[in-house]
C-alpha cells in the first residue's frame, strides 16, 4: 500500500435541499471524520437555498472544526448572471475553489490555485500539465476513467498536484440545457416550480423491464446505482491517490463517512464494512468504470467479498 493513506473528502451536495436541511447537514459534518468539504451549487443556478454569504459562513464553521473547505462552481454556465456569480465565487478571497467549468479555470488561472473538478475533461497527462501550469493544485478524476487509466496518468502526473477519486455516490454522468425533472412534470424549465425539492436524491428512471437505469437530477443525469470503491481502497492507495470523495445523499451520509474512515484508519475488515455499507444504498451498488467495464457492472470480486460468512 502507498506510504500515506488517502484523506477523505465530502463532495458538494448535488441535489436541491432546503436551507434548513443544508445547515443541519453541515452542522453534523463538523463532527464527522472527513478532511475536506466541498460547498456550493454545481448543478442548477435556479437552486438558491443558500447565497454565497451562507456558504462562506458554513465554510467558516467547518474550517473552525479543522476541515479544509473548497467552494465548488457550477458545471454548466448558461447566462451572464451565472458568470457574475462565478466571478464572486472565484474572488471570495478566503477558500480554495473547485472549477467545474472552463470559465472558472479562466477566471482563476494565474491568480489563485484551484481544484479541477470531475466535470473538467482531463483524460491525459498533457491536460494535467497544462492545467497545472495555470495553477491547478488538485484534479478530480472523471468518473468514467478506470483504474488502469489512472495508473498511467499517475506516472505522468505533474509534481505537487494531488489526485482525488470519486469513491462513493451516484455517478454524475452528464449535464444538459434541458431540465429533465421539469419535463417529467410537464413544466417548462423557466417555470419548473422547483420540483427538484421533492426529490432529495433525484428521480429514479427505470426501463420498461423495470430495471433501474438512471437518476434524473434537474439538468443532470446520474447513475441509478451507487458507485462504491470501498472494496478496492487499497488499490487507490497503492496508486498514490491523495483524496477519496464521498458524494452526499439525503440519509446516512455521516455514517457512510465513518465506515470509510474505519476501513482506512482503523483497519476494519472490508467484508464487514461492505455488508453494512450496502444497507445504505437505495438502488444497489456499481463499480464497473473502475474495472474498465460498463458502469452498471458490480464486480464479482466485490460481491464475493461482501457475501462472505461472518
Amino acid at each position: 500500500m502507498h506510504a500515506s493513506l488517502p484523506r477523505l473528502s465530502l463532495g458538494p451536495v448535488l441535489y436541491y435541499w432546503s436551507r434548513d436541511e443544508l445547515f443541519a447537514f453541515y452542522r453534523d459534518i463538523t463532527s464527522r471524520p472527513v478532511d475536506t468539504v466541498y460547498l456550493g451549487e454545481t448543478v442548477c443556478a435556479k437552486r438558491r437555498s443558500l447565497k454565497l454569504e451562507d456558504w462562506l459562513a458554513i465554510g467558516e464553521e467547518l474550517a473552525a472544526a479543522g476541515k479544509e473547505v473548497v467552494l465548488s462552481s457550477l458545471a454548466l454556465i448558461e447566462a451572464e448572471s451565472e458568470l457574475k456569480a462565478l466571478r464572486r465565487l472565484c474572488d471570495n478571497g478566503r477558500f480554495l475553489v473547485e472549477a467545474n467549468d472552463m470559465a472558472a479555470v479562466q477566471r482563476l488561472a494565474g491568480h489563485s490555485p484551484f481544484v479541477a473538478g470531475p466535470f473538467i475533461n482531463i483524460y491525459n497527462h498533457r491536460t494535467l500539465h497544462k492545467l497545472a501550469s495555470l495553477g491547478m493544485q488538485r484534479w478530480v478524476m472523471p468518473v468514467e476513467l478506470s483504474h488502469a487509466a489512472l495508473a498511467h496518468m499517475q506516472v505522468e502526473r505533474p509534481p505537487k498536484v494531488e489526485t482525488e477519486v470519486f469513491a462513493f455516490g451516484r455517478l454524475p454522468l452528464a449535464l444538459s440545457a434541458r431540465c429533465f425533472t421539469a419535463r417529467a412534470h410537464r413544466l417548462p424549465k423557466d417555470d419548473c416550480q422547483f420540483r427538484c425539492l421533492d426529490y432529495p436524491d433525484g428521480m429514479l428512471l427505470s426501463t420498461q423491464e423495470e430495471q433501474r437505469f438512471l437518476t434524473l437530477n434537474g439538468i443532470q443525469t446520474q447513475s441509478a446505482q451507487t458507485f462504491t470503491l470501498l472494496g478496492v481502497l487499497a488499490e487507490a492507495a497503492e496508486l498514490g491517490v491523495e483524496l477519496l470523495r464521498i458524494s452526499p445523499q439525503s440519509r446516512h451520509t455521516g455514517r457512510i463517512v465513518e465506515i470509510h474512515a474505519e476501513v482506512l484508519r482503523q483497519g476494519r475488515p472490508i467484508d464487514e464494512a461492505l455488508d453494512e455499507l450496502l444497507r445504505y444504498l437505495p438502488n444497489g451498488p456499481c463499480d464497473g468504470y473502475w474495472h474498465g467495464r460498463p458502469g452498471l457492472h458490480w464486480s464479482a470480486q466485490t460481491v464475493a467479498m461482501s457475501s462472505r460468512p461472518q
